[in-house]
């Protein structure tokens, strides 16, 4: 029995009102928040950058975002691509652990050139207009094995971050500094 390929790259743009973005400040909140959306039922996809360092750690890859920015952009888009495929059939919210404007946005503020996968991703991948944004929470920022920046790197990246989804027509709505299901109640009641 031959294996038929599914794959259909066209479902990333069906239905995107559905596909919500929670993105934000590096260290803000926004994994644990996923986490309880998910107990409660819903479909989330996990951050593809922290995947793909876990998989680079693994394998002895370079493609990091400290050593190979543009290369690890790419993979992460790709991942992006392929959750949004993943989930086109789910029905209901679907929540991101953040997209490729995150992508986007580094290689912006790195200064480096974006690749065609990149642009075209941040262009066909839409999501729901509403994004929602971690703030800057240096209360419960902790490096770990995927985060070896500091607090100092994270508020780096979260202004130019903000910039870009702005300028790409998001709308951001920032998530309040409480707690895990206290924000997966403000995430819920601002989409209904």
């Amino acid at each position: 029995m031959a294996l038929q390929d599914t794959h259909d790259p066209t479902l990333a743009e069906a239905d995107t009102d559905r596909f919500v973005v929670i993105t934000g400040c590096s260290g803000g909140g926004k994994s644990t928040l996923l986490v309880e959306l998910a107990r409660r039922g819903l479909v989330v996809v996990p951050e593809a950058g922290r995947q793909i360092v876990r998989e680079q750690d693994w394998t002895g890859g370079d493609a990091l975002p400290w050593t190979q920015p543009l290369r690890f952009a790419e993979l992460a888009v790709s991942r992006c691509v392929q959750g949004l495929i993943g989930v086109a059939g789910e029905p209901g919210p679907v929540f991101f652990d953040r997209g490729p404007v995150d992508q986007l946005a580094g290689l912006e503020r790195l200064g480096l050139p974006i690749p065609l996968t990149v642009a075209g991703a941040v262009g066909r991948c839409r999501y729901n207009r509403t994004v929602f944004v971690a703030p800057p929470w240096p209360e419960i920022f902790a490096g770990d094995a995927q985060r070896r920046h500091g607090l100092d790197e994270a508020l780096a990246e979260y202004g130019p971050l903000r910039a870009t989804y702005e300028r790409l027509g998001y709308r951001l709505v920032d998530l309040p500094k409480t707690s895990v299901a206290a924000r997966a109640d403000f995430v819920l009641a601002a989409l209904a």
